[in-house]
C-alpha cells in the first residue's frame, strides 16, 4: 500500500502518518515545514516506511514532476490553510494551498490514484443551531477558508481527468481535538482546555453558538477505515464528527470545568463571533457504515491536561485564539 500525504508534519498528517505506519503502509509525506515543526515524525524513519519530501504544493513545476515520477494507491491532501482567521489575512495564499493543490494532484496523479479529501463541516454556514445539517443539504460556506475547501471538494467530485472521473472519498471534518506532535492550541477543544488549565478562566461571547467536534484519532481511523472498505465507501461524501458532541461553548465551558473545577466561566456579552459557525451536525451515514467512535470529548479534555502538564513551549496555534 502506497499512500502519499501532503501535510504529512502537521498537527493531522503527524498523527494518520503514525497510525497507518503501524499498519504497515508504506507514507510518502510532502510538507513544506511552514510553522517550523522540524521533528513530528523523527520517530518513524526508523521503519522504513516513511519517506518525506520538501515540498511546496502551491508550485506546479513540482507537483508536475513529483506525481509524474511517483504512483500511488491513494493521496491525502492535508496540507491546508486552516481556519476562519488566517484564511481571511491571507485569501491569496489561501486559495493556492487549498485550491491549486487540488487541481494539480487532479492533473498529475496516476489513473489509479484514489484520493480521500479532508473538507470542513463549516461549509454548512451559518444556522439557527437548530437544522440537523446532513450531506444533501446545500454548502453555503462563508469564510474564505470554507469557500475554497469546498470549490476544492467540488472539483474532486465533478471534474473528469482523462475522461474518467477520479474515485474519491470526502470527509467533512468537525472541529478536530486532541493532542499531536505538532500540537495546535488555538482549536476551539484544546483552546478551552489549555486556557482552563493555565489561566484558570474561560470567557465566552456567544455562548449558545452549537458546533461538532471530534478526536484527531477518530479523523485518522476514519480515513484508515476508508482505505479498508474502499468499496463499500468510495465516490461518497460523510460527515466526520462524534454524535454525542453537538453542543455548544457553554456546554463545552461546563465539560471542561467538571475536569478542571477551579476554572471561572465568564460570560462577555456584546461581542461576536467573526467565525459564524452555528449548527448541528448528522453522522448519521458515516455511522451507518459500521465505523465507530472511539475518542468521546471527556476523554480527549483529560488528554489534553496530561499533555499540557508536560508542554511548556506555547507556541502551537496557527492563529488566534478561539473564544
Amino acid at each position: 500500500m502506497k499512500i502519499c500525504i501532503t501535510g504529512g508534519a502537521g498537527y493531522i498528517g503527524s498523527v494518520m502518518t503514525e497510525m497507518m505506519v503501524n499498519k504497515g503502509w508504506d507514507i510518502t509525506v510532502i510538507d513544506n515545514l511552514e510553522y517550523g515543526q522540524a521533528n513530528p515524525l523523527f520517530n518513524l524513519f526508523h521503519t522504513g516506511k516513511v519517506h518525506f519530501v520538501y515540498g511546496d504544493v502551491t508550485n506546479q513545476n513540482f507537483m508536475r514532476t513529483f506525481f509524474k515520477g511517483n504512483k500511488f494507491d491513494y493521496i491525502i491532501p492535508l496540507a491546508a490553510v486552516v481556519g476562519f482567521p488566517i484564511s481571511e489575512q491571507k485569501p491569496e495564499y489561501t486559495r493556492m494551498v487549498n485550491i491549486n493543490q487540488i487541481l494539480y494532484i487532479l492533473s498529475y496523479k496516476n489513473k489509479g490514484a484514489k484520493l480521500i479529501y479532508p473538507n470542513t463541516n463549516s461549509g454548512y454556514g451559518m444556522t439557527e443551531g437548530n437544522i440537523e445539517c446532513n450531506e444533501k443539504q446545500e454548502l453555503r460556506p462563508t469564510s474564505t477558508y470554507g469557500i475554497t475547501k469546498c470549490e476544492a471538494e467540488d472539483y474532486i467530485r465533478k471534474r473528469e481527468i482523462g475522461n474518467k472521473k477520479s474515485e474519491y472519498v470526502i470527509f467533512r471534518l468537525a472541529t478536530v481535538f486532541g493532542m499531536s506532535q505538532r500540537m495546535r492550541t488555538d482549536l476551539m477543544v484544546n483552546n478551552f482546555v489549555h486556557k482552563a488549565y493555565t489561566d484558570k478562566f474561560l470567557i465566552l461571547f456567544e455562548r449558545k453558538f452549537v458546533r461538532n467536534f471530534v478526536h484527531i484519532r477518530d479523523v485518522s481511523r476514519a480515513f484508515i477505515f476508508a482505505i479498508e472498505h474502499w468499496n463499500k465507501v468510495r465516490n461518497n461524501v460523510y460527515n466526520l464528527g462524534h454524535p454525542q458532541f453537538n453542543i455548544n461553548k457553554l456546554q463545552l465551558a461546563e465539560i471542561i470545568k467538571k475536569e478542571l473545577p477551579t476554572t471561572e466561566i465568564i460570560f462577555k456579552e456584546g461581542r461576536t463571533d467573526p467565525d459564524k459557525r452555528n449548527y448541528i451536525v448528522s453522522n448519521k451515514k458515516i455511522l451507518a457504515t459500521g465505523f465507530k467512535f472511539q475518542y468521546p470529548l471527556d476523554k480527549g479534555i483529560k488528554e489534553l491536561i496530561e499533555g499540557y502538564k508536560a508542554m511548556k513551549d506555547h507556541r502551537f496555534k496557527n492563529c488566534e485564539d478561539s473564544g
